[in-house]
């Protein structure tokens, strides 16, 4: 917050009508984008909010913040030099997952690895939606699409299992239709100083609907999710009945009170853990034998990219003597052609 002045979500909407398809999920992430940014209270004129190409880089226009719709993949990248420019700003990256994971992977896994200070949220469809339909990077074996018409013959990427192989420091994830716990991950990212991944689950209407219905209908959510918060009991179910527990070097699923397992035997979530083994483990379940982890699976500090490169040019700017570009370029070998 700045000049302890209080911001509400009509803040941070534009005047622009709101272009996705009626139903489509990410009306619902806007609105909770909005509500998280007001809860961190930084003001619209120091955000910045940056896509790629796909349904979901659209959302630049619906803010009132400075925003930039660029070009396809390539949002980590500007999203990185802007920041690295502009440390003041909060910047927010916006992708799906082909955006994100297929043209941009490349960009994304090295500004999870150098640790910029970014939000990036990763919307997670399982489908090319913009483009009409072709199967993405997160599309199961076998997902039959207009450019997979006979099923894919390809093993899909896991997000967080990326995150982690890039020695991420801060990963969550959210459904959608989870509009408090999408709001809750959204501030916590915010506040994470460095590369903060968002996964939302979002369910495309048209091209791939329901295809997170395993985990998301209202009958079955519970005894197939669980939400994780740091410092709590590994509990969920319809009355928290079941938890996780240590079996060996892998987690297994309980009753507690049966099978002689107490809540004592149920583990406490350490979301600031330096080590990411049990993060991952958390983060690769995926509600079928083990329930599927929502909220912040890991938040650990560790040194910014782009707080360290100023720290950087202004030790050598002091130790040299440039003023400029051009005197750091002359202080070199020259020659005359």
């Amino acid at each position: 917050m700045e000049d302890n002045k209080t911001y509400c979500a009509a803040d941070y909407k534009s005047n622009q009508s709101v272009r996705w398809c009626p139903g489509c999920g990410d009306h619902a992430i806007l609105n909770t984008l909005h509500k998280a940014m007001a809860a961190v209270g930084v003001p619209p004129h120091r955000t910045a909010v940056i896509s790629g190409i796909g349904c979901s880089s659209r959302l630049p226009y619906y803010m009132n913040t400075y925003g930039f719709h660029t070009i396809h993949g390539r949002a980590a990248a500007i999203a990185t030099g802007f920041k690295v420019a502009n440390p003041e700003m909060t910047v927010w990256q916006i992708s799906g997952d082909g955006d994100g994971l297929a043209i941009g992977g490349n960009h994304f896994i090295h500004a999870v690895r150098r640790n910029i200070d970014i939000n990036m949220l990763l919307f997670n469809n399982k489908i090319y939606g913009l483009t009409k339909g072709q199967y993405s990077p997160t599309s199961d074996r076998g997902f039959v699409s207009k450019s997979s018409p006979y099923g894919t013959t390809e093993d899909p990427f896991i997000p967080a299992e990326l995150v982690f192989g890039a020695r991420g420091n801060f990963f969550a994830r959210s459904i959608d239709v989870e509009l408090q716990t999408s709001q809750e991950v959204l501030a916590a990212a915010a506040r994470h100083k460095g590369t903060s991944v968002v996964e939302i689950l979002q369910n495309c209407v048209i091209f791939n609907n329901g295809i997170h219905n395993f985990i998301t209908d209202k009958e079955h959510r519970a005894e197939r999710t669980i939400h994780l918060r740091h410092g709590e009991k590994m509990l969920f179910g319809p009355e928290n009945e079941r938890g996780l527990v240590r079996d060996g070097f892998l987690l297994k699923a309980v009753t507690v009170g049966e099978d002689g397992y107490t809540i004592d035997d149920v583990l406490v979530h350490d979301a600031r853990c330096e080590s990411n083994f049990l993060h991952q483990q958390l983060a690769m379940m995926d509600g079928h034998d083990l329930p599927l982890a929502l909220g912040v699976i890991r938040d650990v500090a560790s040194p910014c990219y782009n707080e360290e490169v100023t720290v950087q040019v202004a030790e050598v700017r002091a130790r040299k003597g440039f003023n400029t570009l051009r005197d750091m370029i002359l202080a070199g070998e020259t020659w005359e052609v």
